[in-house]
C-alpha cells in the first residue's frame, strides 16, 4: 500500500497550499518555505529511491493523476479570491464559520510583500501541481480522459499545446539542435525560458500544421488542437476577471507565466549540454537523470527522465531508475535554485557535461561536442577539444 500512497505527496502538498494560502498574512510566506523546506530537505535527508515495485491496481495511480486538476482548481481559486472585492461564493465567511478564524480579515491585512510571494508560491503549484501532472497524462494519447485532464493541467500555465509539442516535437528532436527544450551549452537559463517558450510554441504550431493538412482540414477550424489550447487558457484568464477584475487578472496571468517557467527551467536541467547523433535512437545517456526519493514521490518519477526519454510511453510507476545514467546535481527542486544563479550553474555542470562526453558521448557525437564548446562562449567549453580520430578520443587543450 505504501508504494501507492508515496504518489499522494503532492496532494498533500496542494492542501498545504490550499490552506496558507487562504489564511493569508503571513501564513502564505511560512506555506511557501514549507514547501521549499520539505522538497529540498527531504532530498537531502532521505537519498535515492531506486524501487521498482510492481503494481496490482494501477488504475489508483492513474486517479491520483486525475486529483490533481482539483486540487490546483482551487489553489488558483483561493489565490485570485484574494484580489476580489467580494467573498466570492462565500468562501470566506464559510471557513471563518467552520473554523473560527477571520480570514476575511486577514484577507484585508494580507501586505504586499505577501502578495509577491503568492505569485512565486501560485506559480509553483502551477509547475509542479499542474505541468509535471500534465506531462505524465498527455502522454497517454490513447486515453481521452487523461488528455482532457492533462491539457487543462497544462493550460494553467498558459501552455496546453505542450501537449502537442513534448510529445511529437520534443522527444524526436531531444538533445539536437532541432530541438526547442534542449539547451546547448553556454546558454544561461533566464534566455532558455525565452528561447524555449517561443521555439516551442512555433513548433507546436508547426506541428498541428502539418497534421490537419494530411488530414485535410484547415488550420484556422475547430479541428485545431493548438489554438483550442490558447482558448482553454484565455477561458482561465476571464474567470479570474470575472472573479478578481484587472487585479485578480494581472495576479493570475503573473503567475501562469511563472509556472510556465517553471517548466522552461525543468526542461533547461534535464537536458543542458548534452549533443545526440540525429540518425541514432534516442537512449538513457541522452538526459539528466536523479533518482532523489522526495523529488520522485512529489513528481511522479519525472525524475527517472532517463528512461523516460528512452521509452516516453512507459507510465511513470514502470519507469526504471537506471543508476548508471547522467546524473544531476541534486533534486528537482535543488537543482531549479542552481540553475537561476548561473555562476553556480557553470561551476557544477561544466564538469560534468565535460564528463558526459568521455564517458558517454560516441564518436559522431563528440564531434558534435566539440561545435557546441567552440560556439558556447564560456572558456571552460572552448578550451576543450577532442581528437575524434584516435583511438582513445582524449581531449587536447587549445
Amino acid at each position: 500500500m505504501f508504494h501507492y500512497l508515496k504518489y499522494s505527496s503532492i496532494h498533500i502538498m496542494g492542501l498545504i497550499a490550499i490552506i496558507s494560502i487562504s489564511l493569508g498574512e503571513s501564513y502564505i510566506a511560512l506555506g511557501f518555505a514549507a514547501w521549499v523546506a520539505i522538497y529540498i530537505g527531504a532530498d537531502l535527508l532521505f537519498g535515492d529511491d531506486t524501487s521498482e515495485p510492481q503494481y496490482k491496481y494501477p488504475v489508483l495511480l492513474t486517479w491520483l493523476l486525475w486529483l490533481a486538476l482539483p486540487i490546483l482548481a482551487m489553489i488558483c481559486f483561493v489565490s485570485v479570491w484574494h484580489f476580489a472585492p467580494t467573498d466570492i461564493f462565500g468562501y470566506g465567511a464559510m471557513v471563518s464559520e467552520l473554523t473560527g478564524y477571520d480570514i476575511l480579515l486577514a484577507k484585508q491585512n494580507t501586505d504586499f510583500i505577501q502578495y509577491i510571494i503568492l505569485v512565486i508560491f501560485t506559480g509553483l503549484s502551477i509547475g509542479v501541481i499542474g505541468t509535471i501532472t500534465g506531462h505524465e497524462l498527455t502522454h497517454r494519447t490513447w486515453d481521452p480522459i487523461s488528455m482532457f485532464i492533462g491539457r487543462w493541467l497544462l493550460s494553467y500555465s498558459g501552455d496546453a499545446n505542450f501537449s502537442i509539442e513534448h510529445v511529437y516535437g520534443h522527444h524526436r528532436y531531444v538533445s539536437t539542435k532541432d530541438d526547442p527544450a534542449t539547451a546547448p551549452r553556454g546558454r544561461n537559463v533566464y534566455a532558455h525560458i525565452l528561447i524555449s517558450t517561443v521555439r516551442g510554441n512555433i513548433s507546436a504550431w508547426k506541428i498541428e500544421q502539418a497534421r490537419l493538412a494530411k488530414k485535410g482540414q484547415s488550420t484556422l477550424s475547430v479541428h485545431n488542437v493548438a489554438l483550442r489550447g490558447y482558448l482553454m487558457s484565455a477561458v482561465l484568464v476571464v474567470a479570474a476577471f470575472l472573479m478578481a477584475g484587472w487585479a485578480g487578472t494581472l495576479f493570475f496571468v503573473s503567475a501562469m507565466l511563472w509556472g510556465k517557467a517553471t517548466l522552461e527551467i525543468v526542461n533547461f536541467m534535464e537536458h543542458y549540454g548534452i549533443v545526440r547523433n540525429p540518425q541514432t535512437p534516442v537512449q538513457p545517456r541522452h538526459s539528466w537523470n536523479t533518482n532523489k526519493r522526495a523529488s520522485s514521490w512529489a513528481m511522479f518519477n519525472l525524475t527517472r527522465h532517463s528512461h523516460h526519454h528512452a521509452q516516453g510511453e512507459v507510465p511513470y510507476h514502470e519507469l526504471k531508475p537506471f543508476s548508471d545514467a547522467p546524473m544531476m546535481v541534486g533534486g528537482y527542486l535543488s537543482t531549479m535554485v542552481v540553475a537561476l544563479i548561473p555562476p553556480l550553474w557553470n561551476k557544477l555542470m561544466i564538469p560534468k557535461v565535460l564528463e558526459w562526453d568521455q564517458k558517454y558521448a560516441t564518436r559522431e557525437e563528440l564531434s558534435l561536442a566539440n561545435a557546441a564548446n567552440k560556439i558556447s562562449g564560456l572558456a571552460a567549453f572552448e578550451k576543450v577539444h577532442y581528437d575524434v580520430e584516435s583511438e582513445g578520443m582524449k581531449k587536447a587543450m587549445a
